[in-house]
């Protein structure tokens, strides 16, 4: 069924007609207006209703096409595929950042259990080689399509979680309610291809490009209480960084 959107073009301003519409599709897709699956009303439609050429209104829903917020199907029309998702670059939870901007987080716990720690864990837990720890591997989801694959590591001292408590809520709300209060973290960020498996998890075709993510999170007290390995589709997901020059 397709879903009708208010926009409004100026056309004494200086932004390009097609740029209008888009920026106002693309808001309507990100607030939820639009919701994955909607169908838009058609172009000619659409170019009649507005006062706008076909032409114009083409450029505006390819622009969104090309974000890969919006696809085209012959015999169906032209839908919404998702909103991106953009996420500050800062200590927080992927899940409560989701759920901040309404993007209906949901969980799926892979594996969840004790393995001796590999070296690079050991390291960034300051545990030693082949110590016990908590791993946990998740698949996150918005509105029901998978987002990112996070592994997770936890050292020994920290409360031993539940399946049914990490598919209710975020890591970092259990560790907090655990008495931990998160401070610090030192990140990376990297891009590869997705293996097979990769692929198959996020829904993504083989050798896809994946974000990469390493994170060593501390608490008050400069102890590291979690050590993350993540990824996520590089089609839906962002990171953003505010940039300051220095004096």
């Amino acid at each position: 069924m397709a879903v009708d959107v208010q926009f409004s073009i100026d056309r004494t301003s200086p932004v390009p007609l097609y740029f209008q519409l888009s920026q106002q599709l693309e808001a309507a897709i990100e607030q939820g207006e639009l919701l994955p699956g909607t169908l838009l009303v058609n172009e000619i439609d659409l170019a009649g209703r507005l006062g706008l050429s076909r032409p114009t209104v083409r450029q505006a829903i390819q622009a969104l096409v090309d974000k890969g917020l919006l696809v085209r199907r012959r015999g169906v029309g032209t839908q919404v595929v998702h909103s991106q998702v953009r996420r500050p670059l800062e200590l927080s939870s992927l899940y409560d950042d989701l759920a901040a901007a309404g993007q209906r987080p949901g969980t799926r716990v892979i594996d969840l259990g004790t393995v001796p720690a590999p070296p690079e864990v050991a390291a960034a837990l300051g545990v030693g080689e082949g110590s016990e720890v908590q791993r946990i591997e998740r698949l996150r989801l918005t509105h029901g399509d998978p987002l990112a694959f996070l592994r997770n590591y936890l050292p020994p001292g920290l409360p031993a979680f539940t399946r049914a408590d990490l598919e209710s809520t975020g890591l970092y709300r259990l560790i907090r309610a655990g008495g931990v209060t998160l401070h610090s973290a030192s990140q990376s960020i990297g891009a590869r291809a997705a293996t097979p498996d990769e692929a198959t998890l996020l829904s993504e075709p083989q050798g896809a490009p994946l974000l990469s993510m390493r994170r060593t999170a501390f608490d008050d007290t400069g102890r590291a209480v979690e050590y993350a390995t993540h990824l996520y589709r590089a089609s839906r997901y962002t990171f953003e960084l505010r940039l300051l020059m220095r004096s």
